[in-house]
């Protein structure tokens, strides 16, 4: 084994996060950044996601997820930053020892002075909603399909049943209608559509795809490849109704039941995870509970947008490098808890400890609303407010809220609330 190296700052993932916070921290000031990948190639998802709607915020434009990863790429080999493809995390401790592997070095161990987790997340599995019936050739996850179409040039089915609403999912039944397949529907356990309202518009609706909400699979038929599948209305409980059954021919049963962050390394470091997100709990800088490990994007918490994964990338970078640069002069202070009010399910960053700059609050509602009005209260004092003819769980919102200074706050409550609660 190598010598130990003891870069300022480390980035594990070099997905939109991890391209984000590892610019953000040599732009700050930091000298010795390295960033990881596992993968054999920079930008993580966004090689696969060829459609648009990435960076209207970020670059004003809307780019197709190549576009969006080159431009980060380009700027990564400009500014000189030491980038590990094919190397994979095998460790990580709370004293930032990391231990590492790939087919260049072998194993080796680094100790930097910072580390930003940047690992994303990954898709729930059959295994974990449970779906009974057979285990045949034919089941895969929404961004599995999505790979071996635009990348490996593979169909895996063509008469295809798509389990879940999210946005991988609604993307993929438009692509594989182009690609000449016949989608019989997308079937949501829920009420209400999982993914964005614009992914069921020019998704579903424009390609006459059937959407079945408060639907789900009961069964899975074939021994060899999924010959069929068996669908269900459920009731209020997510009870699949038994006189509601059908049978639905399909040769591929495409999976998109949710994402999860992925912590494993995290776990492992002794970070302290928020059971609602899967993610860190981190503060304003992105700091988690382990002194000088950040953490940003799809590990804290899924974003609906790349841009806003950005952002959060590029807090963490900053908050990476004035912690190296700082040498550990400033202590942290006593977190202030920020409150899930009326209607929202969690709020990243779930602490707060400095007020001096606005801040940006990230969270979901817990069920749909219309008319309604998000609200952040700091002490009891409205600082932001906007009003909104609907909000819905896919759909992540943002507030910003701005303190007012170095003050002393007791209390930051999110909530939202309908305009007759209101007056």
């Amino acid at each position: 084994m190598s010598a130990i190296r003891r870069p300022q700052c480390v980035v594990i993932g070099a997905g939109p996060a991890g391209l984000g916070a590892a610019l953000a921290a040599r732009e700050a000031g930091l000298s010795d950044v390295m960033l990881m990948e596992r993968d054999f190639e920079l930008g993580g998802i966004l090689p696969q996601c060829i459609h648009d709607g990435f960076g209207s915020i970020v670059f004003d434009q809307v780019l197709t997820g190549p576009q969006y990863a080159q431009r980060f790429i380009e700027r990564v080999e400009k500014a000189g930053i030491e980038v590990k493809l094919n190397t994979m995390v095998l460790e990580m401790r709370g004293d930032r020892r990391i231990t590492a592997v790939n087919p260049r070095d072998g194993v080796f161990e680094l100790e930097p002075a910072s580390i930003v987790l940047s690992m994303g997340c990954r898709e729930r599995t059959r295994h974990q909603v449970m779906i009974p019936g057979y285990r045949p050739a034919g089941v895969i996850c929404a961004g599995a399909a999505q790979r071996d179409i635009n990348i490996e040039g593979l169909m895996p089915g063509r008469r295809v049943v798509i389990l879940g609403s999210g946005d991988i999912g609604l993307i993929m039944a438009r692509r594989f209608t182009l690609e000449g397949a016949e989608v019989e529907g997308v079937y949501e356990i829920m009420d209400h559509p999982g993914g964005l309202t614009r992914n069921v518009v020019q998704c579903l609706h424009d390609y006459d795809i059937p959407l079945h909400l408060s639907h789900t699979v009961t069964f899975i038929h074939g021994r060899k490849r999924v010959e069929a599948v068996t669908v269900a209305r459920v009731d209020e409980a997510l009870r699949p109704i038994k006189e509601t059954e059908r049978r639905v021919p399909c040769d591929a049963l495409v999976l998109s039941v949710g994402l999860i962050p992925e912590n494993e390394l995290s776990k492992q470091a002794g970070v302290e995870l928020d059971p609602l997100t899967a993610g860190p709990v981190v503060d304003e800088r992105m700091h988690t509970s382990v002194d000088g490990i950040f953490a940003c994007g799809n590990v804290v918490s899924v974003f609906d947008l790349v841009d806003w994964v950005t952002q959060t990338a590029e807090t963490a970078g900053r908050g990476a490098a004035e912690y190296v640069l700082e040498a550990g002069r400033r202590k942290r202070k006593p977190p202030v808890r920020v409150t899930a009010g009326r209607n929202v399910k969690f709020v990243v960053p779930q602490l707060l400890r400095e007020f001096d700059r606005e801040i940006d609050l990230f969270f979901r509602v817990e069920h749909p609303e219309r008319a309604a009005r998000t609200r952040v209260l700091v002490d009891g004092e409205e600082l932001y407010s906007r009003k909104a003819k609907m909000v819905r769980p896919p759909e992540m919102i943002k507030a910003g809220a701005d303190p007012g200074g170095a003050r002393k706050v007791e209390d930051i409550t999110v909530e939202v609330v309908g305009d007759e609660e209101e007056a």
